[in-house]
């Protein structure tokens, strides 16, 4: 862990060449959700593989590149596509970008993902606001000796989610009359979806939702001590006793629709957060 933060600053560094501004919040794309960033003043946007220490995304429908500009008055730095374990990554490989938005000068880290809905009352393209998760990867992003600049050796994970941020994201979907749940998200290695005995288990441990991401970047956030919000738009439904073979093209049309969505109530919280 000794070496994130030279890396860090090189990153930063390079940043630095194409945009000055200190962002307020960094912003995380997930699957199918890109289209937010058109909602976004943008100064500059860099390709990962001209940023140093960063991977290079591979997943489907993930442009690669890091969004810098404002946000309803709100300077922010977006992710438009993530990194996950099961493109060969480590923990600390998918992470970086957090450590990096933190570097920039982000206290806030708002997190959007697609994810497989586990409760029978969700819906497709329903909006998750998450307030808990559970975490199966097998490794931890803050495995190894610890870096007491970047955090605490133990991060307490009491508030995983940020409560006044999640009750806000609630009051401001109310108030624009979209539909969104609290929910607990379960977080796998993947790539592979689960088997129906699998479905089973992740609904009896108490989990609403499943995805491949999301949990990492939040346990990183918070050993940084960053404020975090994260989304999830149900992209297929994993009932064991209804179970259909998962159809990718399908999932990114209705990540779109639950995009669409989810667009307008993180613009409008943007617009709440310009205006504090």
């Amino acid at each position: 862990m000794k070496q994130i933060r030279p890396n860090a600053a090189d990153a930063v560094a390079s940043i630095r060449q194409h945009w000055a501004e200190q962002p307020k919040v960094g912003l995380i794309l997930g699957t199918g959700l890109g289209g937010l960033t058109e909602s976004i003043d943008v100064d500059c946007k860099i390709p990962y593989e001209q940023i140093p220490h960063f991977p290079k995304s591979t997943a489907p429908s993930h442009a690669g590149q890091l969004v810098c500009g404002r946000l309803h008055k709100v300077p922010v730095v977006a992710m438009e596509g993530r990194f996950h374990y099961y493109e060969g990554y480590s923990l600390q490989e998918v992470t970086f970008p957090i450590r990096v938005m933190k570097a920039l000068g982000a206290d806030t880290l708002v997190v959007t993902s697609a994810v497989g809905g586990l409760n029978p009352q969700f819906s497709l393209a329903d909006i998750v606001i998450i307030e808990d998760h559970i975490d199966l990867h097998p490794d931890n992003p803050l495995r190894g000796v610890n870096d007491d600049e970047l955090g605490p050796r133990f991060p307490d994970m009491s508030e995983p989610y940020s409560l006044d941020l999640v009750e806000q994201a609630r009051l401001t979907a109310l108030k624009l009359a979209i539909s969104a749940h609290k929910g607990v998200l379960v977080s796998v290695a993947g790539p592979n979806l689960e088997t129906r005995a699998e479905y089973r288990m992740l609904r009896a441990m108490g989990a609403d939702i499943v995805g491949m991401s999301t949990v990492p970047e939040i346990i990183v956030a918070k050993h940084a001590s960053m404020k975090t919000l994260g989304f999830s738009v149900v992209t297929d439904m994993c009932l064991p006793d209804a179970l259909e073979p998962a159809d990718i093209n399908k999932i990114l049309a209705v990540a779109a629709d639950g995009g669409a969505k989810l667009q307008c109530l993180i613009s409008e919280l943007f617009h709440q957060w310009g205006n504090t």
